[in-house]
């Protein structure tokens, strides 16, 4: 999967917000996830949201599909974390400020970009090309090898998703299948039932 675009999120000033996302591919056992967000509180005077929030304090929660907590940290108003992935599914991201000036800002907004990179986009080629001391050809050739490796992993991912949703619509099918098949033999049984009770009615009247 590609590196997920910025987002930017609204939302007062204490509250938290949180994003829902699903990246982890079931054949790799653990991926590393860096972040980066920035804040930007709304001015009332000039009702435009200014370009940095200097002293705001946001705390970043990620848990995994199974509610566990990966990462809970206190950062500043804009920064960069990174966290570790070992269950494919859905991740969720929560930030939420715990300023102090509460009184101060009662009321206003609170824009939050936020950039979470995957795939090929997590590598720092001009990094990589300094370590290893990489020719242009060299790390170019370097960045189509990962961006094939990455689409394969994305193809495995499908795969794994359309498995995951065949099972999933073969057990439905599976239960609908055998409640049909109750609700028929309740219904003998139903009809068995009233067929005697009726005979022995007609019978105790001597109808018949």
């Amino acid at each position: 999967m590609g590196g997920l675009p910025g987002n930017a999120g609204r939302g007062q000033e204490g509250s938290s917000g949180s994003v829902m996302e699903g990246w982890t591919r079931p054949d790799l056992v653990s991926l590393l996830f860096p972040g980066n967000y920035r804040t930007q509180l709304w001015d009332k005077q000039s009702e435009s949201f200014l370009p940095s929030t200097p002293g705001l304090g946001m705390h970043v929660e990620v848990k995994d599909p199974d509610g566990k907590v990966v990462l809970s940290r206190l950062y500043g108003s804009e920064g960069r974390f990174t966290f570790t992935s070992h269950t494919p599914g859905e991740h969720q991201i929560c930030l939420h400020s715990n300023s102090t000036r509460m009184a101060l800002f009662a009321g206003g907004k609170l824009r939050v970009h936020l950039d979470i990179q995957v795939g090929e986009h997590t590598n720092n080629y001009p990094e990589i090309a300094a370590k290893d001391k990489l020719t242009e050809l060299q790390l170019r050739a370097r960045q189509l090898l990962d961006q094939v490796e990455q689409i394969q992993k994305e193809q495995n991912y499908q795969r794994y998703r359309e498995e995951r949703f065949r099972m999933t619509s073969e057990s439905t099918n599976q239960r609908v299948l055998w409640w049909s098949i109750a609700q028929t033999i309740i219904l003998i049984l139903t009809g068995i039932w009233q067929m005697r009770h009726l005979k022995s009615f007609f019978e105790a009247k001597k109808l018949v």
